[in-house]
């Protein structure tokens, strides 16, 4: 295994961190700019997606998906009830279990975001070739596999 940083060669706005800040940074924020229009946050939008697609409905599933914490998944559920766009409900199957599902209203705004979030993604890469992105995705996933 190779360091690819050493003690004596490491500058902050030169490493990964930096560069994979920055990017997060740039795209949350032009995203919640996009979506302002909808009443919505980027990691709103997460969590509406993640249910609308039926990729999960347990806020469990849904920090894992969204690599946060249960805390800010609940926060992220507190907001989305108080916006009429998400209920929580029992499970028929585990009574003691709970589940997310969204109302009509949240159904709604979920379906408008693939109008949206495309275009902020192409604006960000629109200096990148279809290789280049591809790649970038490949490697990142390979980034963040444990």
């Amino acid at each position: 295994m190779m360091d690819h940083y050493t003690p004596t060669d490491f500058t902050l706005t030169e490493s990964l961190a930096y560069y994979l800040s920055r990017a997060r940074n740039l795209i949350v924020s032009e995203m919640d700019a996009a979506l302002k229009q909808l009443d919505i946050t980027n990691p709103q939008m997460g969590v509406l997606l993640l249910i609308w697609s039926g990729a999960a409905t347990a806020p469990v599933e849904l920090s894992r998906l969204l690599g946060v914490d249960p805390t800010s998944v609940t926060r992220l559920i507190d907001k989305l009830e108080d916006k009429g766009l998400a209920e929580r409900r029992r499970s028929e199957v585990d009574r003691r279990a709970v589940n997310v599902a969204l109302t009509k209203e949240g159904e709604a705004i979920a379906a408008q975001v693939p109008e949206i979030a495309p275009k902020v993604l192409n604006t960000r890469l629109r200096n990148f070739t279809k290789f280049e992105v591809d790649e970038l995705r490949r490697l990142l996933r390979k980034f963040t596999v444990d």
